[in-house]
């Protein structure tokens, strides 16, 4: 049944694609104050279907898309600009991912991001923190199906975010693959899962923190069954964890574990996600991990709402791109003036461009130099690397792709962005990044006016002020040099008049 939202009370969505369990949550904010209206779960289990080779079975993927056609179904009446759609580990992994990507859109009706591990961890924090808010220094701990993250922080800040691979689903596929549970690979899950934390022990360590919180999925399925068993209230010990890996011996396969507050859809899943946590309290001094509300998918909710803030200046993304600049030792002056003409060239072109459209080419301008510091020569090709492989929190793994594209086609032949130019907003937006390096080619204001662009259909026309016959030679001639690319191209016709 289709649920109808009235648009005017500001719902807000967010779906958390995991690689166990896909989740739909719709709230409303108010100030600090979370409303839920729908929260939608539905084991999945799509880390379950990466193959030997990386790759998304079919019927991995028919399960995940069936789930997404009715969450979309759920949000009919909600802006979309208050939806948001976020992948994890299992997506970061998946060589087929795009395939995915582009079928995961088409039925849920709205784009499918993919976000980095640390992002990820990130976003869980921004949850927890806001949902259950403190001022101690705290550890909060999310186990996923194909990874694990590790945040400290205090207050609503993150001070360090971590992810590892390592998770439930990939652990028990590994391990208990076969659904017999024995001392042997009960052992031998704890080495691996202690193999892929040991790096963090030092960062993590136990006088970092003052109380420690376990977020989402493992933990609130290991929660359940110790507080329905009366092991403990709910908190997770290492003497109830041994208590249950116990049990599981016992059973000896997962077919006969009985447990008061095991669900099935954890059933395939606990015993990896026995040995994760096992190993965290025991390798990291924790003594007990307590059940936490917030987790991703509150995250998201509450960063997309600081991002539609009027003046975007809570917006992470921004705060990423300034700490990127400074890093790579960008010419914010040059970068600014590249990033006011690429702006008024791009509102010519497009009329009224979407707000993130927008907001994309001011970020492509602003790092589009940062491949200086590799190399001047090439500098584009730099650029484009380090966008596409920055950890830069608020973004996407697709949004920084979108940038990197744009960095690597501000300048020289356009065959290289064939693929790229298929979209036709990215077009847009790369002709007037292009343009507007060309026009601050000098590294200073221009002084003699600006040229106004014109759109008929696949023409376009730059027409420069007549101050230029004499004083912009160089100028005219690197633009007669970008019509000649353009026209190589095929896709469109630049005339500068």
């Amino acid at each position: 049944m289709t649920t109808r939202h009235n648009a005017s009370h500001h719902p807000w969505a967010s779906i958390d694609i995991g690689s166990n369990s896909f989740r739909l949550e719709i709230a409303r904010l108010s100030g600090d104050r979370y409303q839920r209206i729908t929260y939608i779960k539905e084991s999945v289990r799509l880390g379950g279907g990466l193959d030997a080779h990386g790759m998304l079975t079919e019927a991995a993927m028919q399960r995940g898309l069936d789930c997404l056609k009715g969450f979309g179904e759920q949000l009919v009446g909600i802006p979309p600009e208050r939806i948001r759609a976020v992948a994890t580990q299992t997506l970061r992994e998946a060589r087929n991912r795009n395939a995915f990507l582009a079928r995961a859109q088409a039925v849920l009706g709205h784009p499918v991001e993919v976000i980095s591990g640390r992002e990820e961890a990130r976003l869980i924090f921004a949850g927890v923190a806001r949902l259950q808010p403190s001022d101690k220094p705290r550890l909060v701990i999310d186990i996923g199906g194909r990874s694990t993250e590790m945040i400290l922080g205090r207050g609503r800040k993150p001070v360090l975010a971590e992810s590892f691979g390592v998770g439930s689903v990939g652990l028990s596929m590994r391990f208990f693959g076969d659904g017999v549970y024995t001392a042997e690979a009960f052992r031998a899950a704890q080495v691996a899962a202690g193999a892929e934390l040991e790096e963090a022990l030092t960062q993590f360590r136990p006088e970092l923190w003052q109380e420690a919180l376990g977020s989402s999925g493992t933990v609130g399925a290991v929660s359940q069954i110790l507080a329905a068993t009366g092991q403990t209230d709910g908190r997770v010990t290492p003497a109830a964890l041994r208590w249950c890996i116990e049990q599981c011996l016992a059973a000896g396969s997962q077919d006969k574990l009985q447990m008061p507050g095991l669900k099935d859809d954890r059933r395939p899943v606990v015993a990896g996600g026995l040995c994760i946590l096992y190993t965290l309290l025991t390798q990291f001094g924790i003594d007990e991990l307590l059940p936490t509300k917030g987790a991703l998918r509150q995250g998201v909710i509450f960063d997309l709402a600081e991002r539609l803030q009027p003046s975007g200046s809570r917006d992470p993304r921004a705060t990423s791109v300034t700490g990127l600049q400074q890093r790579f030792g960008v010419d914010t002056a040059q970068a600014g003036r590249v990033a006011t003409h690429a702006e008024k060239l791009y509102r010519q072109l497009v009329g009224k461009p979407a707000p993130e459209l927008l907001r994309e080419l001011r970020w492509a301008a602003a790092l589009h130099e940062i491949g200086m510091l590799v190399s001047h020569h090439d500098h584009h090709r730099h650029s484009a690397y380090l966008i596409g492989h920055v950890d830069a929190p608020g973004f996407s793994t697709n949004q920084l792709q979108r940038l990197a594209s744009l960095a690597l086609g501000q300048r020289g032949g356009l065959r290289k962005m064939d693929a790229q130019l298929a979209d036709a907003s990215l077009l847009d937006q790369l002709v007037a990044l292009r343009l507007a390096v060309i026009l601050c080619h000098a590294r200073a204001p221009l002084m003699a006016g600006v040229p106004k662009l014109t759109r008929q259909g696949r023409r376009l026309t730059l027409n420069c002020p007549k101050a230029w016959s004499t004083s912009q030679a160089r100028t005219r001639f690197l633009l007669k040099e970008e019509a000649e690319a353009w026209q190589r191209n095929g896709l469109l016709e630049l005339v500068v008049a």
